[in-house]
This record gives structure tokens, C-alpha cells and sequence, in this order.
């Protein structure tokens, strides 16, 4: 970082204990609702940081920030009854201000602290989006701010939604559910042409109406589309579909968890049988690695695994021509998710995973139009839900 930068550093954090010596009791305390955490206790976290900064500064010594490693499975217990979680005393990254490899991350965490600081304090939100483009030459790129917000998230033990940054969705949903929005919007997700946009504040829903019979997890967006223009949370029975459009994001899994929460109806997951579809799916149901220090509100255990199983590949007969060899990649992939902790408790997953690893093939949801072009929607789901087809 240049003299500018370090000077920006500093005038950051200058401003920072200003604005707290000012105004430490600006926000009343706030009752904890889903995970939520109060005003003050946010600020306080944050001041302490400060404080240590300031510190280290008056003796002349070069400040330094403690991250918790989100990154490594050495930092991780798997709990059945909640999925991947961090355990208490995992390692640490530290950042420190005096070194050239990590100045800048210390410059943007310290950034984005303050703007969090204002956000809670005002008691107003804002977009990663809006906090990178608030000092892109600082930040680099959108996946910087992004990563760093999870950081302070973790170091703080604050839940991001408890921060005021919200993060834009790109998950949609579609079924037999209506809610409103904290704004006071109501959305109405009943519609068999077009879907809602999952929320970006899922914390602030509220009046969630539902006849449901369970939720549909789909892996792929063309996947969700298909269904949806084949009407299908009505001709079965009442139901909702969600879709995060591949590896899901975090408001994606947020909504998954609050209809679970609320509605108590079997969650099932319709992925490609692929090792890609089925970390997919257990990203929604145990959680991941980065985040797996908010477990308790984000992971799903009971989701099932209703298809594409490696399984119906030769129980359909589904032609040879639309199955995909596996690569070199995918047999990693592969490998890699039959050594996590969590396959132990789940025989059948494992039993399926390790006939893909023998017959050495993968095949997209798609492929079942091999069969016929509406087969998906009028016979395998069908079937699969009336007869239990799932594991």
C-alpha cells in the first residue's frame, strides 16, 4: 500500500474513535430476535477493536487484527442435529498493518468497520455492492468486500444480517407462499409463470401463509423454469420451489431455513447427478466450510435427497448417449465428498455416490428428456414423491 493508503488507514481509524467517544450510547439495547443481535452489543464489539488499534498505537507498536481461519476443515466439528460448525479455539490468521502482504486487508477491514459502525448506529442498511463501489480503488473487487464483510462477521460471532449489510439475492421462489416483507410489502409467490426474488433481508419476513407439502430445493435455474412452466406446484399437490442458481447464496439458504422453521414440511433436493449437484446439496443441508460459524441458521439436516440419483441412471434406463463420462475433476470431487464427515451418517448417500465412482458416469436432470420430453414433470417427480423414491 502507498503513503496515500496508509494515511487512509489511519485517518480511518482516527475517525472511528472519534465517532465512538462521542457517541458509545447512542443506540438503546435491542431484544435478540432469530439470532439477532443488539445495537449496542454490535457497537461494543466494534469499539474494542478500535480500542486495541488505538493501543497498539500509543506504544508505538504496529496494530494487528485476529481472524478466525474459515477456511480449514481443521477448524471444523460436524454435528448431526445442526451440520458443519467451527469449534471454539480454531486457528488464526492475523493480519497486520505493518506487513506489505496484508496492509491492505487491514486497511479494508477497518474500512468496512466503520461503515458498519454508521450502518447500526443510524440504524440504516447498505448493499456490499454500495460499500465496494464507496472505495473501489481501496477494495480491488466486489469479491474482496464480500469476503471481508464474512470475516468480520466471524470475528465479531455477529450474524451478517445483524450487521446492516445485505447482500443482493440471486435466488428465486416460486409456490404456495405468501409473506410480507419488513417494509411492509406483501409478496405473493403464487403465480405458475413467474417467480419471486428470494428476499434480501429474510430476517424482516413475517405473515408467512402457506398450504404447502413440502419444499422443493432445484439446483438449476433451467431446471426451475421448466417446472415452473409446467405448473408443477400445482398438479401434484401445494408446494414451494427454490432454486439458487447453482452453488446457492447465503439469503438462498436463509429462506430454506426459514420455511423449514415455520412451516415443519419435508425439504427435498433436486440436483444433478454430478459430485457438483450433490456438494450442492450438501451445502443446504450441512452447511459449508466459509461458513460454518453461522450453522445453527443456515443449514437444513432434513433435507432429502429426492433425484437425480446415480441409482436412476440404470433403474431408467436412461440412453447411454446423455450420460457424461466422469473427469479427472469430477472423480476428485468425488473423492473428496466420500471423506467428509457427514457421509458416516448417511449409508445411502454413500452407497450412491460410490456406484457413480464405479460406473464412472454423471448425468444433468435434463437428460432425463431423453425418456421423454416431459418426463421429469409428469412421471419421475410424481412417482418419486407418491412412493417414497428418495434418500
Amino acid at each position: 500500500m502507498d503513503t496515500g493508503g496508509v494515511l487512509e488507514l489511519f485517518s480511518e481509524v482516527e475517525k472511528l474513535r472519534v465517532q465512538l467517544m462521542n457517541n458509545v450510547e447512542v443506540m438503546p439495547d435491542c431484544q435478540r430476535v432469530e439470532g439477532e443481535v443488539s445495537h449496542k452489543e454490535i457497537l461494543t464489539c466494534i469499539e474494542n477493536i478500535i480500542l486495541g488499534i488505538v493501543t497498539s498505537l500509543s506504544k508505538d507498536e504496529a496494530p494487528i487484527l485476529a481472524l478466525p481461519n474459515r477456511s480449514s476443515w481443521a477448524n471444523i466439528s460436524f454435528d448431526s442435529a445442526i451440520g458443519l460448525q467451527m469449534v471454539s479455539g480454531s486457528s488464526i490468521t492475523t493480519i497486520r498493518s505493518d506487513c506489505p502482504s496484508s496492509v491492505t486487508k487491514f486497511a479494508q477491514i477497518v474500512k468496512i468497520l466503520s461503515v458498519i459502525y454508521r450502518l447500526v448506529q443510524s440504524n440504516s442498511y447498505a448493499t456490499k455492492r454500495d460499500i465496494y463501489y464507496s472505495n473501489t480503488q481501496l477494495f480491488g473487487s466486489q469479491s474482496a468486500v464480500d469476503s471481508i464483510v464474512d470475516d468480520i462477521s466471524c470475528m465479531l460471532k455477529v450474524p451478517r444480517r445483524s450487521l446492516h449489510v445485505l447482500a443482493t439475492s440471486k435466488g428465486l421462489i416460486s409456490g404456495d407462499l405468501c409473506y410480507m416483507e419488513e417494509d411492509g410489502t406483501r409478496i405473493d409467490c403464487y403465480s405458475s409463470s413467474t417467480a419471486a426474488a428470494v428476499s434480501s433481508n429474510i430476517a424482516g419476513i413475517r405473515n408467512i401463509v402457506s398450504s404447502a407439502k413440502f419444499v422443493l430445493i432445484v439446483e438449476k435455474d433451467a431446471t426451475f423454469q421448466r417446472l415452473l412452466d409446467d405448473d408443477f406446484c400445482t398438479k401434484l399437490s401445494p408446494c414451494i420451489m427454490i432454486t439458487g442458481k447453482g452453488v446457492p447464496d447465503v439469503n438462498s439458504r436463509l429462506m430454506v431455513r426459514k420455511l423449514w422453521d415455520t412451516l415443519h414440511i419435508p425439504v427435498f433436493a433436486l440436483v444433478d447427478a454430478d459430485p457438483h449437484g450433490i456438494e450442492i446439496m450438501c451445502i443446504y443441508k450441512y452447511g459449508s466450510v466459509a461458513m460454518s460459524f453461522e450453522a445453527h441458521s443456515l443449514t437444513v439436516p432434513s433435507v432429502m435427497w429426492l433425484g437425480l440419483l446415480p441409482s436412476d441412471l440404470q433403474r431408467l434406463r436412461v440412453p447411454e448417449d446423455a450420460l457424461i463420462p466422469l473427469t479427472k475433476r469430477d472423480e476428485s470431487k468425488l473423492s473428496s465428498l466420500l471423506k467428509r464427515p457427514y457421509l458416516t451418517s448417511q449409508p445411502d448417500w454413500q452407497r450412491e455416490m460410490e456406484l457413480m465412482q464405479q460406473t464412472k458416469v454423471k448425468a444433468e436432470i435434463q437428460s432425463l428428456a431423453a425418456i421423454a420430453p416431459d418426463f421429469l414433470t409428469n412421471t419421475y417427480l410424481p412417482n418419486k414423491l407418491r412412493y417414497g423414491g428418495w434418500v
